[in-house]
């Protein structure tokens, strides 16, 4: 007998087909190896221009080798969540030598970088505060935000002056929250964050920086944004991840230890969900090791993004304001944006384009990210593909 029910789902067929018409549907890419500054796509060796990893340590041999031996002392996952049975001496360890590493009082670690902000920012702020939120700020603290359900206020893009303005219309709180991203994703630009220490300073109010594309980019050695304008112990909470530049997955929270005490106090994510798993720990700690050692993956990973940043400026493409390895590649509508990853894809790069809703519509874009895993030869064979393709196209002369 034929089903009768009335179609539950329909209208999301229809929303799928809308976004395929506009060209916003999303077509994911498998990769079918280890990701490298080369990767394996449908059989094919492609340059990879799309990756968050910085330092190339997404496939380390240490981390490898570091991760397989926790394994075999430890097990893989921690079967409970951190607050009953779920934290274990690597997980004590990691956030021991995090908070070292970044000069923080004290450090706990989450499942990731978004979890990360799900969890403080409800735990610092609720109903009857506000927060005062960067406009360009990434979905993770937007979400976390929302899920507080405080007052959010949004400033306009690291504009101080804008943000005092909204600071004094702001009349009726119990307590407030500065927040910003450090290294913004989409644009590449950074957070003014000494004048945001002042303002938070004059004002007293509470803040709060995301730097999940900070951390092993920005600072002595990588370590973040509050390193690089030597802020220690004046920004309230630093966030960020391991599932950038450390190569691996996790979040970080970074503050005094009051703060990180009622975290683990009333962080949800912290509370009701399971612990890092023990490979990823012990990767952590071994890539918290390679960048104490040494900052020379840091070093190559900025000259690779000076001469990529040069050299398609020189090509006559619009790189946007960047002043991190992340070059937004300006192209304006989605249909271009499509197309134009489309090309790259056929002539061996791998650079997806990046719509609406992840950036404005009319800002789309192709985000090249730099790492440290690429060589010269691949940056130069990067750049003849991205100069025939923009010819094709229109882009550039």
């Amino acid at each position: 007998m034929a089903d009768q029910s009335p179609d539950r789902i329909a209208y999301l067929a229809e929303q799928v087909e809308e976004l395929k018409a506009n060209s916003l549907y999303n077509h994911i890419r498998t990769l079918e190896g280890p990701m490298e500054g080369r990767v394996i796509i449908n059989g094919r060796s492609m340059l990879n221009f799309c990756a968050n990893n910085y330092l190339g340590l997404a496939n380390h041999p240490r981390l490898k080798e570091a991760a397989k031996r926790a394994i075999d002392q430890y097990g893989i996952g921690p079967g409970a969540v951190r607050t009953i049975a779920g934290t274990m001496t690597l997980h004590d360890q990691l956030e021991q030598r995090l908070a070292a590493f970044k000069h923080a009082e004290a450090v706990v670690t989450l499942q990731s970088g978004f979890t990360a902000n799900l969890a403080t920012i409800p735990a610092l702020v609720g109903p009857g505060d506000v927060i005062f939120s960067d406009r360009l700020n990434h979905a993770s603290i937007i979400d976390g935000c929302r899920l507080s359900r405080a007052t959010i206020v949004a400033y306009e893009h690291n504009d101080i002056a804008d943000l005092r303005r909204k600071i004094a219309e702001t009349t009726e709180y119990q307590r407030r929250l500065i927040v910003s991203d450090g290294v913004f994703s989409m644009d590449g630009d950074i957070a003014p964050l000494p004048e945001l220490v002042a303002v938070a300073d004059e004002h007293n109010i509470l803040l709060m920086v995301d730097d999940a594309h900070g951390e092993g980019v920005l600072g002595r050695g990588g370590r973040g944004i509050v390193d690089h304008f030597g802020l220690h112990g004046r920004v309230d909470v630093e966030v960020g991840t391991m599932s950038k530049a450390f190569g691996v997955v996790g979040g970080i929270v970074a503050g005094k230890q009051i703060i990180i005490d009622w975290i683990k106090q009333r962080g949800r994510p912290f509370l009701f969900s399971s612990a890092m798993t023990i490979p990823d720990a012990a990767a952590c700690l071994e890539a918290v090791d390679l960048l104490e050692s040494s900052d020379d993956l840091v070093q190559r990973l900025w000259q690779n993004s000076d001469l990529m940043k040069r050299e398609m400026q020189a090509l006559g493409f619009d790189i946007g304001g960047s002043t991190t390895p992340i070059i937004p590649l300006m192209l304006g509508e989605a249909a271009l944006a499509k197309e134009f990853s489309r090309q790259l894809f056929e002539n061996g790069v791998f650079a997806m384009a990046i719509a609406f809703p992840t950036v404005p519509k009319g800002k789309a874009r192709i985000r090249v990210m730099n790492t440290a895993a690429h060589s010269a030869a691949d940056l130069e064979e990067a750049l003849t593909v991205f100069q025939r393709v923009g010819k094709s196209l229109g882009v550039i002369a």
